[in-house]
């Protein structure tokens, strides 16, 4: 079925009705939430609403015209925030308010332990509710004023089946003996840290960087670590400050003037003239006397992070794990993705892979496995699967 026209939402535009609907949602032990905003035209998101439902009510909530920090106290409360897809919700409410719930379940990553690979909310909602979301209004100007009634009704419905749909998810989780699993990929989640880029490395997100050898490679480092730190400046995406052609065309041109930098292909006047071209010549410059320290290399790939002798275990256990996330119905990224593999044989002490259930349902076989205490070896079930069996120790 589709979204039922009776939603009943409250519309909160002012801190008096935000405060009162911030002491109803405190008498319970959970809300919903989700977040609108837009980042196309500015380098932070622009919060534009937050939905929360709690108890029988539904909020959406203007952030331009009431005071969204007003939201704190349920916030950094011992209440549990339930979302979906929350990663970006959290970054936007981190740059927009500076503060996250202080409890989260998300139930995109809690799915991922029952056997979906990063469900959209309208999957989930289809496959356990047999619910259908329309997509009419999923591109709308959330920033525009008045939303009309089908836009509101639409955000509502982000957060209108969170608590039914969370209860199916936690139940099968429990069921399974798996809800402390998603409780820590939760909270490795919620405090994984948010913001923006390093500016230093904004030159590896440039288009066609690769392109680039030598000197030219100091260079696009210099001016793009320029224009991200400009485009924080003046909250601009960094493509409005200087394109990415145009600093693979400074990059190769390497100009010294003025007039040398208009030859350089994406680069006109208002890039060229005044501060921002004196800007610019500078940050060449920086990146020709960079050159100078020898080669600029790019960041090594997962694979070749590790010794080249355990490069065929971190292939073999990639499959494996593969194989056991599929068996075990378990996102396989989730598990372990290939930096975990790398981190793990690499003996870091952060890899992931070293701690908590990553460790209990696959780390702790991986170094076993490497230490020659184990080996791996295909399941005797028609030969499709694979699994970890004890050998003698030597």
């Amino acid at each position: 079925m589709s979204i039922p026209s009776e939603i009943h939402y409250e519309w909160i535009a002012t801190n008096h009705d935000l405060q009162e609907f911030v002491q109803f949602a405190m008498q319970t032990s959970e809300y919903y939430l989700d977040t609108e905003f837009h980042r196309e035209k500015t380098y932070y998101p622009q919060l534009a609403l937050i939905q929360i439902a709690s108890g029988d009510r539904i909020a959406v909530i203007d952030p331009i015209s009431s005071d969204a920090k007003l939201l704190r106290p349920l916030f950094e409360g011992p209440y549990m925030c339930v979302l979906h897809a929350g990663q970006q919700d959290l970054d936007v409410l981190t740059q927009s308010l500076g503060m996250i719930p202080s409890q989260m379940l998300d139930t995109q990553l809690c799915a991922g332990f029952i056997g979906y690979s990063q469900p959209s909310l309208a999957s989930l909602l289809q496959a356990k509710l047999k619910i259908d979301v329309p997509k009419g209004d999923r591109l709308t100007d959330w920033l525009r004023r008045p939303l009309t009634k089908d836009q509101l009704r639409y955000a509502a419905s982000d957060v209108a089946y969170l608590a039914e749909l969370s209860k199916l998810i936690f139940d099968e989780l429990e069921a399974r003996g798996r809800m402390q699993w998603a409780r820590d990929a939760c909270e490795e989640l919620r405090t994984r840290p948010t913001g923006p880029h390093a500016p230093h490395d904004a030159w590896l997100r440039v288009k066609d960087v690769r392109t680039l050898k030598g000197k030219s490679r100091w260079v696009a480092q210099a001016v793009a670590h320029w224009r991200e730190e400009r485009a924080m400046d003046l909250d601009l995406p960094p493509r409005h400050v200087l394109s990415d052609i145009a600093i693979l065309g400074v990059a190769q041109r390497t100009p010294r003037t003025t007039d040398d930098l208009l030859q350089s292909r994406g680069v006109d006047n208002r890039h060229a003239n005044g501060a921002q071209g004196r800007a610019i010549l500078e940050a060449i410059s920086e990146g020709i006397k960079n050159s100078a320290n020898g080669d600029l290399s790019f960041p090594s790939s997962d694979g070749d992070d590790v010794d080249k002798s355990l490069r065929p275990a971190a292939t073999l256990v990639s499959a494996w794990i593969t194989e056991l996330a599929r068996q075990s119905d378990l996102d396989a990224g989730l598990l372990g993705t290939r930096k975990d593999i790398t981190d793990l044989l690499n003996k870091s002490d952060s890899a992931r892979l070293r701690h908590g259930w990553r460790a209990e349902i696959v780390g702790n076989d991986i170094e076993d496995l490497v230490a020659g205490r184990k080996a791996l070896t295909f399941s005797p079930d028609n030969g499709a699967g694979l699994r970890l069996v004890a050998i003698q120790e030597s």
